[in-house]
């Protein structure tokens, strides 16, 4: 499977002769200016090419089922190098979680940002919360080759709470309060054209890690569209000792919405 840009440009390629687009238009430039506005793509874009050539497995009518772990179980899983994955809505992150764990909301973007933001190769643990569907959140690991997954908290959050263990918490902040300290638009290059939070620092999630020093010192208020990108930021920060992080809650949109300022380009 082919990166986005690959493709397009190779879509944009076939057009060149034909279209009328092009017509008194510098093709270099309108190409230029065309994938600029792409962004990023998760590197299991690539990887994937190599599944689909040897072709994926085949799982049958029986699709593999999460394994409830205890308490024990799944601690013993991260203390042997599991990443455990935190499923459930940003809101329900923010207000308690695993200390280390991942925000990844499970909805149809899920697939994406896990394979963009794990590797294939680390085992899975999960929390999930109530009602949240089991079988979507394994089908959309398998579609993108990760197949290595242990099994979930039983009883999620509220059996860690009552086992008495440590939990997080990461600040929310409503579009009507001023930014906790500086600003950071995790969100894609040509959203952020389209319009941002004056003073913000712009780094896209998938390379929130590789330019961590590029983050302003001190407190950091992350935002995105609505908030589900911004807290898997901060669960990364928080994950490598960042603290005083706080997430815009219902994001850019939120933020317009309430003609609150905004700069552009």
């Amino acid at each position: 499977m082919a990166g986005a840009g690959e493709l397009r440009t190779t879509t944009l390629g076939r057009e060149r002769k034909s279209s009328p687009l092009f017509k008194g238009v510098a093709e270099d430039a309108f190409v230029h200016s065309f994938l600029e506005g792409l962004g990023t793509y998760p590197p299991f874009f690539l990887r994937l090419r190599s599944v689909n050539q040897r072709g994926t497995r085949l799982y049958g009518v029986r699709r593999p089922e999460l394994t409830q772990l205890s308490i024990d179980e799944f601690r013993g899983q991260l203390a042997a190098g599991a990443i455990v994955t935190d499923v459930r809505p940003f809101v329900d992150f923010a207000r308690g979680h695993i200390p280390g764990a991942l925000s990844i909301a499970l909805r149809p973007a899920f697939a994406s940002w896990l394979g963009w933001i794990v590797s294939d190769q680390r085992p899975l643990v999960f929390v999930r919360g109530p009602g949240q569907d089991a079988r979507d959140l394994v089908e959309q690991c398998l579609k993108i080759g990760y197949e290595n997954l242990v099994g979930e908290l039983e009883g999620g959050i509220d059996a860690w709470r009552a086992a008495g263990l440590p939990v997080s918490t990461i600040a929310i902040r409503q579009v009507n309060e001023e930014p906790q300290g500086a600003p950071l638009d995790v969100r894609q290059a040509s959203e952020w054209a389209s319009g941002h939070i004056p003073g913000a620092v712009h780094i896209e999630l998938g390379s929130v890690m590789a330019r961590a020093r590029a983050i302003p010192a001190g407190p950091v208020t992350i935002y995105c569209g609505h908030g589900e990108r911004a807290m898997t930021a901060a669960s990364l920060l928080e994950g490598e000792g960042r603290g005083s992080l706080a997430v815009l809650d219902g994001g850019f949109d939120a933020w317009r919405s309430a003609k609150r300022p905004i700069a552009t380009g």
